[in-house]
């Protein structure tokens, strides 16, 4: 292994440090990005049997903002849930903004190793292949183990730096792939948050309008007008 490193030279280090980051990177966002995490199932039922029975408090809503990013967009919501569906809903959305950009948090940087690593491998065979030519010119074709040198240069960091490319480039897709659908279920249980809450509201109003009605009627049978 030390004998390959040696044998791409100096372009072995960025290359390196680039399958470093990027194993990092894939190993933190295999951590994060688990939908249990992001997204608990049973959270949207606690939320509304617990708004419905009473107004969460700020420290309640503190708490649920930092349960989960599922929780930061309800509790995002539900600090307008006095207001109309309209700015309960805008609020929610704004909330998605700051969540989707933690979600794709480091990708840019993995996208950039997928890239720039080949190229790293791609300068390594060029400065190989510059001395092969300037050995040639010297001491000529004939001379073998002074080839080698740069040949060995040439073949190494390429072959480096596409290891280190192509896993970059797959684990880029799969995680951008899997923060598309988070997303998409993140919106899901949020407008179900608001349309299970204001449907609730609706019915205790209408129930309390039905209730009040037939209150009055039977007032007004008790005594006539």
């Amino acid at each position: 292994m030390d004998l390959i490193f040696s044998a791409g030279g100096w372009l072995m280090l960025p290359i390196l440090a680039s399958s470093v980051a990027a194993a990092a990177i894939i190993l933190e966002r295999f951590w994060v990005l688990r939908r249990e995490r992001i997204a608990p199932s049973a959270l949207r039922q606690q939320v509304v049997r617990q708004a419905l029975s009473a107004p969460m408090s700020s420290t309640q809503l503190y708490e649920l903002e930092q349960s989960s990013p599922l929780g930061f967009l309800f509790a995002a919501g539900l600090r307008n849930l006095e207001f109309s569906r309209v700015v309960m809903k805008e609020s929610i959305e704004e909330a998605a903004a700051a969540v989707v950009h933690d979600l794709e948090r480091f990708l840019s940087l993995l996208g950039s190793i997928a890239a720039i690593t080949p190229l790293l491998g791609l300068l390594g065979t060029v400065l190989g292949m510059i001395d092969v030519f300037a050995v040639i010119m010297e001491q000529g074709a004939g001379k073998a183990p002074a080839l080698a040198g740069g040949i060995s240069q040439a073949l190494v960091t390429t072959a480096a730096g596409l290891s280190v490319a192509i896993p970059a480039v797959l684990f880029h897709r799969f995680f951008e792939r899997r923060v598309q659908d988070m997303v998409i279920s993140l919106e899901q249980e949020s407008i179900k948050l608001v349309d299970e809450l204001y449907g609730q509201r609706a019915k205790v109003s209408s129930g309390l309008d039905e209730r009040s009605r037939m209150q009055r009627d039977m007032t007004e049978k008790v005594i006539p007008a």
